[in-house]
């Protein structure tokens, strides 16, 4: 299993197990994590699964793919230099203890 915790802006963590080669996105959705939408369930056609990874997590996720960056033009919240398309990371035993901040809005 793999943890992750996410942060919503308030501040509030929430800690999931997710399986091994799940995505980031998948998991979220599965344990009702609120902020990640995922509306169209992983095919990289929306932006409501963008999320700002952790600082001290960035080399081990890497950054987004150019079709990545193009759907996260469209994403609701600020887009930074942290920002991901959760459905795009893969969870894989060295993601274990993952960070991620919730953005504000996803639609």
């Amino acid at each position: 299993m793999i943890h992750v915790t996410f942060i919503a802006p308030d501040g509030q963590q929430t800690t999931i197990e997710a399986e091994e080669d799940s995505t980031l996105m998948q998991a979220a959705v599965a344990h009702d994590v609120d902020g990640i939408v995922g509306e169209c369930g992983g095919a990289m056609m929306c932006a409501t699964c963008h999320c700002h990874v952790d600082a001290a997590w960035q080399d081990r996720t890497g950054g987004p793919s150019p079709d990545e960056v193009e759907m996260l033009e469209g994403a609701a919240a600020e887009v930074d230099d942290r920002s991901r398309l959760s459905c795009q990371i893969r969870l894989t035993p060295a993601l274990d203890g993952l960070v991620v901040h919730l953005p504000e809005e996803q639609m």
